[in-house]
């Protein structure tokens, strides 16, 4: 067994040590898994920066690929828990990581982890980290909020376009489903830009570092979140059509009368809602379903409880 102390992780920068680890261990990034090695210190910094972490604290990385953000989650005296699906990576992380006292390696996909279960291991509310797949960031970014009363801190790195929506305010070019979603769930900041040569092989886009501080609930009370998501999914359905057409696909007949008694505008797009408009008219909706179902029988609103994040 390899001692951590004297791994490339801990001895040289990140680009060296990401050259050196791909050399001896006879690896390059597979393009299939979305593979991109980040060898920027001053992103890695910011990263790390942005958990502010403790000795006390226990961290879950997803997706530790060579160990280079895990090895310095572990110089500040974290809990490390890293998740990784990727055989080769693990067999990594396993020789140049498993002798530290802090460290635990989990073979699986993130995307099937149980953080629930993963906090049990810490009196303190866990911090989350990675960076993250393009192709699946948005999916793994919902699988981590569904437990974010037990998350103090979110930190992923992104594709920048992604960032932007994440933190776009109503009415500008960025503001979308996934903006109002996410913005229900968590405070969202976008910490740190990083450029194609940041990363080993350089992808096509700029990518970005955002930190998620979520809310134990949400950002304002709400009756059913599956139903806010339901709401905003079909507000931003057709972009820059009316509000009174995107809404009638959940309920035909009373979304003119719902949208007047929210005390919204119908002839407006959904990308001009703020969020605590979306959760009044989710609540409406919500309310006006479950009250015909109940008196009528049934309802001509479609069912809003049964939702997948966008």
């Amino acid at each position: 067994m390899n001692l951590y102390k004297d791994s490339p992780l801990f001895t040289q920068g990140s680009l060296l040590a990401v050259r050196q680890l791909l050399q001896t261990y006879d690896l390059s990034a597979k393009k299939s898994w979305g593979q991109n090695f980040l060898v920027d210190d001053g992103a890695y910094r910011a990263i790390v920066d942005g958990c502010q972490l403790s000795s006390e604290d226990l961290v879950v990385e997803i997706g530790a690929g060579l160990g280079t953000l895990s090895a310095r989650i572990l110089q500040t005296g974290a809990s490390l828990i890293a998740v990784e699906r990727e055989h080769d990576m693990c067999q990594v992380l396993q020789k140049e990581l498993s002798s530290h006292p802090k460290f635990t390696l989990r073979q699986e996909n993130a995307l099937e982890t149980d953080f629930s279960q993963l906090s049990q291991q810490s009196q303190k509310p866990m911090i989350v980290v990675g960076n993250l797949p393009y192709q699946i960031a948005t999916p793994l970014m919902f699988r981590v909020l569904e437990s974010r009363s037990l998350i103090r801190t979110i930190v992923f790195m992104l594709q920048a376009e992604v960032a932007d929506r994440l933190v776009a305010l109503p009415d500008t070019e960025h503001y979308g489903a996934l903006s109002a979603q996410v913005q229900m769930l968590a405070q969202v900041k976008k910490i740190r830009k990083v450029g194609p040569g940041g990363f080993i092989p350089q992808p096509r886009v700029d990518s970005a570092i955002v930190r998620l501080t979520p809310y134990p609930k949400t950002r304002v009370p709400v009756k059913d979140i599956h139903s806010y998501r339901r709401v905003v999914q079909a507000a931003f359905s057709m972009r820059r059509k009316i509000l009174r057409n995107t809404l009638r696909s959940l309920c035909f007949e009373r979304t003119q009368h719902l949208l007047e008694k929210a005390q919204i505008d119908p002839q407006r797009r959904g990308e001009t809602l703020s969020i605590e408009e979306f959760a009044r008219l989710s609540d409406l909706f919500y309310s006006d379903f479950v009250e015909s179902s109940e008196n009528r029988n049934g309802s001509s609103c479609e069912s809003l409880t049964n939702s997948n994040p966008s």
